[in-house]
């Protein structure tokens, strides 16, 4: 079977990226043997319609799901009518990623779990992007350049500030994880329990 992830990095060991349309990399994984092609993906600094352009070049490769941390609506509208499920809310590393979804921990979404536009004004939880200035002065990432950065000058590492926010947001989808396990052993439950009585 054949899965696309949204990736920081064109390695298995690299973390997933929370955007879909505007991910580094996608890496096209053969969940039977682990192969894998890493696409960097040449829609993330397009002005607009990168989820949709994203969408196209991911639902032409063959896969059945896709595996990210939020795909937006119309991303989604496109991956869906291809007949690609969507699975939100993953963090880790792909390699993680890939043996939970092995395992079926993953269950895919319903829609989308973000709006319109989410990652265009460059770095959020989780996400040290290439404009993040660590050493003072004016920064000009991914908000089409229009950051001022101001960096720590020598202070705190940025990259601490980051692992620390993505910590907090992993264990908030570990929390909504565990939610909607809990809530799928119980409807086994009642199913089994009556099946059991006729």
């Amino acid at each position: 079977m054949l899965i696309a992830i949204t990736s920081e990095g064109p390695t298995l060991e690299a973390r997933i990226d929370q955007r879909f349309g505007r991910c580094p990399y996608f890496l096209i994984v053969n969940t039977d043997d682990l192969s894998f092609e890493a696409i960097e993906n040449t829609n993330a600094m397009l002005g607009g319609g990168a989820g949709i352009q994203s969408a196209q070049m991911i639902a032409g490769r063959g896969v059945t799901h896709v595996l990210t941390g939020a795909c937006g609506p119309n991303a989604y509208q496109v991956l869906s009518a291809a007949g690609i499920e969507v699975i939100t809310g993953c963090t880790g590393n792909v390699r993680d990623a890939i043996r939970q979804f092995q395992e079926g921990i993953f269950t895919a979404t319903g829609g989308p779990n973000v709006a319109d536009h989410y990652g265009v004004s460059g770095n959020f939880a989780g996400q040290a992007g290439p404009g993040v200035n660590t050493a003072g002065g004016a920064g000009m990432g991914m908000g089409r350049g229009m950051g001022m950065g101001g960096g720590f000058g020598g202070q705190q590492p940025v990259d601490a500030k980051y692992q620390q926010e993505s910590g907090e947001d992993d264990l908030e989808t570990l929390k909504r994880q565990m939610q909607e396990i809990n809530k799928r052993i119980q409807q086994l439950e009642k199913e089994k329990g009556s099946k059991g009585k006729k």
